[in-house]
C-alpha cells in the first residue's frame, strides 16, 4: 500500500527539512516545496481554501498549483472548482531518482567532450601574457611550491639566503625531492655563502638525495649582487620579488609572476649570467668548513694591504678593478702614479657605482684610465698582471647609500694563475657589459639648473641636454618657486585629502611616486636613447590610484636633437575630457596621439620606500611608427640624501604645472630581452613623495597656444 507524505511525516520528527531539501534539489521553489507539503497533510483542497489556510494571496497560490501540475507533483480534479491533491511521495522520489540517473548517464557521456572543451579554455587563459600580485609568505610560497609540481626541465632560482630558509620552513623543498619527475630535472640555486649560514646549507646539503636528483647550488663569484631574487620555471613562468632585499622579514613582501615569454627570456638570461659567474657551493662549504683557500692565502690585512699598494705600484701591463662608490673618490685622492703607469703603458680599468659624488672623480679619472659603472658589489677586487689576485670587503658606511649588504669576508690574496685567470674572465665580461658614464646627468635634462626653468620651446615639449644646440632656446619663469622641506611634502602626503574635480577650470592634483631615468644604448632595440618616466599615482589624487609610463625618445627636431614625449600609458581607462586635457600636456608631440591604455595584469607598478619597479607585458608602440619598445621592466633604487624642491612648469599651450617633492639620486636597471641595462646613479632620479597640482589652461590660453 503507498504511504503519504503525512504518515512519513509521523515516523521522521525532522522529515519536513529533509523533504524541503529534497523537493528544491528537483527544481521545486521554496514557495512551491511549502505548499506541496501543506496538501500533502490535508485531503483535496479548493484553491480558495488553499489560499485561506496557508494566508498567501489567492492569485499566488494559482500560480504555484499551475506550475507544480505541469512539473508532475500536484494532480486537479475535473469539477469546477478544481480540487488539488499532491502525487503520492513513493511515486515523485522514483520519479527524482529516475531524473538522476538519467543526468549522470548524460554526464558520463559528454565528461571526455567537457573535459577537452574546459582544456581549451583554461589553456587559452593561460596564454594571455600577464602579471599576477602576490602578497605575503604564505601565498607567495604556495606559488613557489606550485611551481615546483609543474617543473617538467628545470627550475632555477636567485635569491638570498634567507628566501631559501623561508622555503624550506614551507616544504618547497620536500616537493622537489618527491617530484615524480626529479630525475628529469635539473634544479638551479643561487644564493650566498656566509660564516653565519653555513651550518643551515650544510643541513639542506645534507638532505638532499645522492641519486636521481640534479640539485646544484652555487655562490656569486667576486661580491656580485644576487639581483633581482627570482624563480624560472621551464622558460614558462617567473616570479620575482619586488620589495627591497633589506625588507626580508616576511612582512609586506610582495612577488609578481608573469608568464610573458619576453619578460620570462629577459630574467632567465640575467640568471645565466650570474650562474655562469658563480662557484659550485659544495667546494665553498668545503673550503669554509677547513679554513683552508685551495686557491687564496688568507693572511693579516695589514700585510695584504701594504702588499697590495706594492704589486699595485709596480703593475707592468693591466691594472683592473672593481670597487665601492666611495673607494673610487679614495683611490683618487691617493694620487696613484698615473706618470709611472703611462711611462710603461699600463692599461688601467675601473669599474664603481657612478654617482654624482663621484662623478667629478670619474671624470678626472677619465684622463688617465677608463672608468665604467657597475652595480654594487659586496667585494673590492682587483687583478694585476693576470697574476695577482687582491679582494677586500666593502665597508657598511661604503655600502649603506647603495642598499647593499657587506660582505663578511676576511682580505685575501692570490696569485694561483688558474684561480687569478678564472676572476679575470669574469672581470673581462663585467667589463664588456658595463657603462661609460656620460656628462649629461638626468637632472640636468628634466631640472634645469635654475628650479623655475621650464624646459620647453616655442609649441613643443622637450627635454634638451645642456651639450645640445636646442639647450639655447629654452626659456624660463620669472617668478621664482618657493622651496619647500622634506618635512612640508611629507605632512602634505600623510594629511592630504581627496581633491574632486568639478569643472574643466578646476585645479588636477596626484599625489604618489615617480622615477625617471635615462636608458643609453639601446643599438640592439633599434632605439634612440630614451627617457623613461613611471609615475605611481594613490587613491588620493583627483582621479583615484592610477599608474602612468612615459617615454621620450632622443630625435631630431626643428631645432636641433632633444628628448620628445613619444608615448603615454596608464592602467586605467579616460574620460574625453581626461584625453584632451592630456593631449594640452603633450601638446605638438607624438606623445599626444600615442595615450594608450593598458589593463593592469599587462602593466604592474609597485614602489616601496626608495624602492621602484614597473613592468609591462604588451608591447608598446611608439611614434614615429618605425619605434616600439618591447615588454621589460624597469628597477629605481634610491639612494644617498633627500632633496625637498619644487618645479613649476609652463607648457605651450598654457598647461601648468606644479610639482613638490621629496627626492633622491637613483639607480635604473633596464630588463628588456636582449640584456640587462644597469644605469649609473646619475641617470635616475626617484620621487619618493610628490604632489602635482596641474592647472587647465583658459579658453583664450589654449587658442594661444595654438
Amino acid at each position: 500500500m503507498t504511504k503519504s507524505i503525512a504518515e512519513y511525516w509521523d515516523v521522521v520528527e525532522m522529515g519536513e527539512e529533509t523533504i524541503k531539501k529534497v523537493l528544491k534539489n528537483s527544481g521545486l521553489t521554496k514557495s512551491e516545496a511549502e505548499i506541496y507539503i501543506f496538501l500533502a497533510k490535508h485531503q483535496a483542497l479548493k484553491t480558495t481554501e488553499i489560499a485561506k489556510l496557508t494566508r498567501k494571496d489567492r492569485a499566488q497560490v494559482f500560480r504555484i498549483l499551475h506550475s507544480l501540475q505541469t512539473k508532475g507533483f500536484v494532480e486537479a480534479t475535473l469539477e469546477f472548482p478544481a480540487q488539488y491533491t499532491t502525487v503520492p511521495f513513493e511515486n515523485v522520489l522514483e520519479s527524482i531518482l529516475e531524473a538522476k540517473k538519467e543526468e549522470v548517464v548524460f554526464i558520463e557521456k559528454t565528461k571526455e567532450d567537457l573535459l577537452s572543451y574546459l582544456r581549451e579554455k583554461r589553456q587559452s587563459k593561460s596564454s594571455l601574457e600577464k602579471f599576477v600580485v602576490i602578497k605575503g609568505d604564505r601565498k607567495i610560497f604556495s606559488k613557489i611550491t606550485q611551481m615546483v609540481r609543474n617543473t617538467k626541465h628545470q627550475l632555477s632560482a636567485s635569491a638570498t639566503f634567507s628566501v631559501l630558509m623561508r622555503a624550506d620552513r614551507f616544504d618547497v623543498f620536500d616537493v622537489a625531492i618527491n617530484h615524480p619527475l626529479r630525475s628529469q630535472i635539473q634544479y638551479r640555486f643561487l644564493t650566498e655563502l656566509s660564516k653565519q649560514n653555513l651550518k643551515a646549507v650544510n643541513m639542506i646539503l645534507k638532505r638532499t638525495p645522492k641519486t636521481d636528483f640534479n640539485f646544484k647550488v652555487r655562490n656569486p663569484d667576486l661580491g656580485l649582487k644576487l639581483f633581482p631574487r627570482m624563480i624560472t620555471r621551464d622558460d614558462e613562468e617567473v616570479l620575482f620579488f619586488t620589495t627591497p632585499e633589506s625588507n626580508e622579514t616576511g612582512k609586506d613582501e610582495v612577488c609578481l609572476w608573469t608568464n610573458s615569454k619576453s619578460l620570462v627570456q629577459t630574467f632567465t638570461a640575467v640568471f645565466e649570467d650570474l650562474w655562469h659567474n658563480s662557484t659550485d657551493l659544495q667546494s665553498k662549504v668545503s673550503e669554509m668548513e677547513t679554513h683552508k683557500k685551495s686557491v687564496s692565502i688568507n693572511v693579516e690585512s695589514e700585510r695584504v694591504e701594504r702588499n697590495y699598494q706594492k704589486i699595485l705600484r709596480s703593475a707592468e701591463k693591466e691594472i683592473m678593478m672593481i670597487t665601492s662608490s666611495k673607494n673610487l673618490i679614495r683611490f683618487w685622492e691617493a694620487e696613484p702614479p698615473f706618470k709611472e703607469w703611462a711611462k710603461h703603458n699600463v692599461s688601467v680599468k675601473i669599474m664603481a657605482p657612478i654617482t654624482k659624488k663621484n662623478l667629478m672623480v670619474a671624470e678626472n679619472l677619465s684622463k688617465f684610465c677608463q672608468i665604467r659603472h657597475i652595480a654594487a658589489c659586496q667585494l673590492s677586487t682587483t687583478v694585476i698582471d693576470s697574476k695577482y689576485l687582491f679582494q677586500f670587503k666593502i665597508t657598511p658606511e661604503d655600502q649603506e647609500e647603495l642598499g647593499a649588504n657587506p660582505s663578511s669576508d676576511t682580505p685575501f690574496y692570490s696569485d694561483n694563475l688558474e684561480y687569478v685567470g678564472k676572476m679575470k674572465v669574469i672581470m673581462d665580461d663585467l667589463w664588456r657589459n658595463a657603462q661609460v658614464p656620460s656628462k649629461t646627468t638626468i637632472e640636468s635634462i628634466l631640472e634645469p639648473p635654475a628650479a623655475e626653468v621650464s624646459a620647453f620651446v616655442d609649441n613643443s615639449y622637450t627635454y634638451s641636454r645642456p651639450d645640445s644646440p636646442y639647450r639655447k632656446s629654452v626659456i624660463s619663469y620669472e617668478e621664482k618657486p618657493k622651496m619647500v622641506t622634506e618635512k612640508e611634502v611629507l605632512s602634505k602626503m600623510r594629511n592630504a585629502s581627496k581633491h574632486l574635480v568639478r569643472s574643466p577650470l578646476d585645479a588636477i592634483v596626484f599625489y604618489g611616486k615617480r622615477a625617471s631615468a635615462i636608458i643609453r644604448q639601446l643599438n640592439h632595440l633599434k632605439l634612440p636613447e630614451m627617457i623613461v618616466e613611471v609615475y605611481n599615482w594613490n587613491e588620493k589624487s583627483s582621479f583615484g590610484a592610477e599608474n602612468w609610463l612615459v617615454i621620450s625618445l632622443w630625435l631630431e627636431t626643428a631645432k636641433g636633437n632633444a628628448f620628445v614625449p613619444v608615448a603615454h600609458v596608464q592602467d586605467i581607462p579616460i574620460s574625453l575630457g581626461r584625453r584632451k586635457a592630456l593631449s594640452l600636456v603633450y601638446f605638438n608631440t607624438p606623445a599626444a596621439k600615442n595615450i594608450q591604455i593598458i589593463k593592469k595584469e599587462e602593466f604592474q607598478v609597485q614602489s616601496y620606500g626608495n624602492i621602484l619597479f614597473a613592468g609591462w607585458t604588451r608591447q608598446i608602440p611608439l611614434l614615429p611608427e618605425k619605434y616600439s619598445l618591447p615588454p621589460a621592466a624597469i628597477l629605481f633604487e634610491g639612494y644617498g640624501e633627500i632633496k625637498p624642491g619644487v618645479i613649476r612648469i609652463g607648457f605651450p599651450s598654457g598647461f601648468k604645472q606644479t610639482m613638490e617633492f621629496n627626492g633622491l639620486e637613483a639607480f635604473a636597471t633596464f630588463f628588456h630581452p636582449s640584456a640587462k641595462y644597469s644605469g649609473p646613479g646619475t641617470d635616475g632620479t626617484l620621487s619618493r613623495e610628490i604632489i602635482s597640482t596641474a592647472k587647465l589652461p583658459s579658453t583664450n590660453q589654449r587658442h594661444q597656444g595654438s
